[in-house]
């Protein structure tokens, strides 16, 4: 599906394509169906894909502007720990030679915990952290703007050496190179090319709508909001604690969160404006330590993912008409 430049607005693609890397795999989430398919040791491929409706078109509330992102953040979460459980269960079956059920998913409270322990350990590491620092190291607490500012730079340099470190881990290495091919694939179907390994291959691994770019965003925009809350309390009250800070600023996440997603949104539909191209510029830079060139065979696995998520529509376009591998 070609998008077609209008003055220097980019018209979005009738379908927005999401994903996400898994071990070994990659999994790829179309307008209406979820797809994960995972390289076995044996080198054939397996997949699983299931129908999905996104909670905003089940609920019409939950499409609003702002609230969208946020819900789709905690919404993607479970769908991504689900994905890695499967990914899991494929790698399993290479140790042991046991094939997993296909369809085995974990329970509701298993699931709910383990998306409930990332966005705390996310809280703690990426937002606590950054304001205890600030408070205990820094002598800024009464002055708002410079406060989230020094706490800004210390979450974003906390970002930075975490995705450092990880990244110099083998199978980090390897996960980041699926992570290249996602995006790989995704740019191909964008722009209407055939989805082959050689036509993705010539794609650029950097994508503006990638998780990257969105997380670096959402810290961006925690600056100017925190500071604008903190302003109000300190003119309000004439003094703010870090745990006042704590209790004003972790609640509003989520709508830092969800104002995060419209920017991307924005970016990618005006990327011909150059202040779009800024704005998605530190995000581009920070995905060349998330991705990596990935080859052809993990090319190949995520062009199957791809197609898998989109089988309901790709039967309605028979310039792209694939033969789809069998579901595990």
């Amino acid at each position: 599906m070609k998008t077609q430049n209008n003055g220097g607005q980019r018209a979005e693609p009738s379908i927005l394509l999401g994903g996400q890397a898994v071990l070994d795999g990659v999994m790829m989430r179309g307008p209406s169906r979820i797809a994960t398919a995972v390289r076995r040791a044996d080198g054939t491929i397996a997949v699983h894909a299931e129908e999905f409706a996104p909670l905003g078109a089940r609920y019409r509330a939950l499409s609003l502007p702002i609230l969208r992102g946020a819900v789709g953040m905690v919404e993607m979460l479970f769908v991504g720990i689900r994905a890695l459980n499967f990914s899991a269960d494929v790698a399993m079956e290479g140790l042991t030679g046991i094939k997993p059920p296909g369809e085995r998913k974990p329970g509701t409270f298993a699931l709910a915990g383990a998306v409930a322990f990332a966005l705390l350990l996310g809280m703690l590491l990426f937002f606590v952290a950054p304001l205890l620092i600030t408070t205990f190291l820094f002598d800024v607490e009464r002055q708002a703007l410079l406060f989230n500012e020094t706490a800004g730079v210390i979450r974003m340099l906390l970002f930075l050496v975490y995705l450092s470190v990880i990244a110099q881990l083998q199978d980090i290495q390897r996960l980041f190179a699926y992570h290249g091919a996602e995006h790989k694939s995704v740019f191909a179907y964008e722009r209407g090319c055939h989805l082959s390994v050689e036509d993705a291959a010539v794609q650029s691994r950097f994508h503006p709508r990638c998780g990257t770019s969105f997380l670096l965003i959402v810290m961006l925009t925690a600056i100017i909001l925190f500071a604008v809350t903190d302003s109000i309390i300190l003119a309000w009250t004439g003094r703010i604690s870090v745990w006042l800070r704590l209790a004003v600023h972790l609640p509003l996440v989520p709508f830092i969160a969800g104002a995060s997603y419209e920017a991307i949104r924005v970016s990618g539909k005006y990327s011909g404006h150059r202040w779009a191209q800024w704005l998605a510029a530190p995000g581009l830079w920070l995905q060349r330590i998330t991705t990596r060139e990935p080859d052809a065979s993990q090319l190949e696995v995520a062009l199957t993912a791809l197609k898998a998520s989109l089988s309901a529509e790709w039967e309605q376009e028979p310039a792209h008409a694939v033969d789809l591998p069998a579901e595990a």
